[in-house]
């Protein structure tokens, strides 16, 4: 275990011997639910995986009453860290559900594993190939950012309000930047927005140089990339500093305060969809999600500070409470510890209904295994490094 790992696996090891030792001699009548966490805490996704950590560090220490012990690992942004971390927490650790990864591929290879395992797994990862098809491995994933499809959707709304009839392509080489894309082409078209150029661009690529000379060739009336994290600001940086006035949108995989500090002024007056906590305080009073938003926002904020809000901590919070939802369902057939328990945990989430977080209400099926309408995305600009909401017709 290299020094990271370590360290970020201290920390919420200091939470289980907390519980424990609150337990006491007495003892529970029900074993503990011990909850595996994988995170992206260095590595490209680190922007990504911290504020899930500090999310997490938030948690109550019961959940529907039951006390919970949690085990955070590092994948390092890595797959094949991933796989390895998911095999540990169920080997060694027994988890009754693992929570993560932070982004798609290493969701998709700890979900194989958790799957042949018999598992659940609550992946933060954005793809929808963590959970498509339903078949396999699995039927024991499910993950919680809006599809592609949705993100999609609501940005070419944006474009066509907008009067945007060319867009340029540059997409991340991982199966994120490939799910967008496969979207994006599919719909745009129907929605007769013309894709002029696509360029792929590598996440540990320090330049964007060439794509962006290429993208600029093609003239387009905006620029949509498809990247995580703070990968996705170099494309962004290279085509403002190459004189580009056009339209420039972005994915929530970018929706970090990280991206703010490292793409500045260069980022001011991109769009992006996003789920609706990122302007939790913007929202109207009937949107369902304001509440649960700004209560997290609050919390969140209140121990780390002015703006340290990220879609991706309030994906850990959501995490939260798809798991107060059904560990009590659970819980009612079962004892945590058990096959049977972690069978009943897969069943009790594939049955959520009109659960609410910040990130919006889910409603799973067999068939759905994210459960999100057109409800989980709203249209954000950024504007004086903050987030400022473009429309909430919720």
């Amino acid at each position: 275990m290299n020094k990271s790992q370590a360290n970020s696996r201290f920390k919420l090891k200091v939470i289980a011997a907390m519980v424990l030792a609150g337990m006491g001699a007495a003892g529970t009548a029900h074993a503990d639910v011990t909850i595996g966490v994988i995170l992206s805490l260095t590595g490209p996704a680190a922007s990504l995986g911290k504020p899930a950590e500090n999310t997490i560090r938030i948690w109550p220490d019961q959940i529907g009453g039951q006390k919970v012990r949690l085990v955070v690992l590092n994948d390092n942004s890595d797959a094949t860290e991933a796989a390895k971390q998911a095999s540990k927490l169920i080997t060694e650790e027994k988890v009754d559900v693992i929570v993560g990864p932070s982004i798609t591929p290493p969701s998709i290879a700890a979900m194989e594993v958790a799957g042949r395992n018999a598992t659940p797994i609550i992946a933060l990862g954005g793809g929808n190939v963590i959970i498509e098809p339903q078949e396999g491995p699995r039927k024991w994933a499910f993950k919680m950012a809006a599809p592609e499809s949705l993100s999609v959707d609501k940005a070419i709304e944006h474009m066509k309000a907008s009067n945007i009839r060319n867009v340029a392509i540059i997409a991340v080489t991982t199966s994120y930047g490939e799910g967008f894309l496969k979207a994006f082409n599919a719909q745009a078209q129907t929605a007769g927005v013309k894709v002029v150029a696509t360029e792929r661009i590598g996440a540990q690529d320090v330049s964007a140089t060439s794509q962006v000379l290429k993208v600029l060739a093609s003239n387009p009336d905006a620029v949509y990339i498809f990247s995580f994290g703070t990968p996705g600001a170099t494309p962004h940086i290279e085509l403002v500093k190459r004189g580009y006035k056009g339209a420039i949108y972005q994915t929530h995989g970018v929706a970090n305060a990280d991206f703010l500090r490292i793409g500045g002024k260069d980022v001011e007056g991109a769009y992006m969809a996003v789920a609706p906590v990122l302007v939790a305080e913007q929202l109207t009073a009937g949107n369902p999600m304001k509440k649960q938003g700004v209560e997290y926002v609050t919390q969140y904020e209140g121990k780390y500070g002015p703006n340290t809000r990220s879609q991706f901590g309030s994906t850990a919070w959501t995490a939260l409470n798809w798991l107060q939802a059904t560990v009590p369902v659970a819980m009612k057939k079962a004892q945590p510890g058990t096959a049977e328990f972690r069978q009943a945990l897969r069943d009790a989430l594939e049955g959520m209904h009109e659960v609410v977080s910040p990130e919006g209400v889910f409603n799973m099926s067999p068939a759905n295994h994210n459960g999100l309408d057109a409800r989980s995305q709203v249209m954000v600009r950024i504007d004086g490094g903050k987030w400022k909401l473009v429309e909430d017709k919720k």
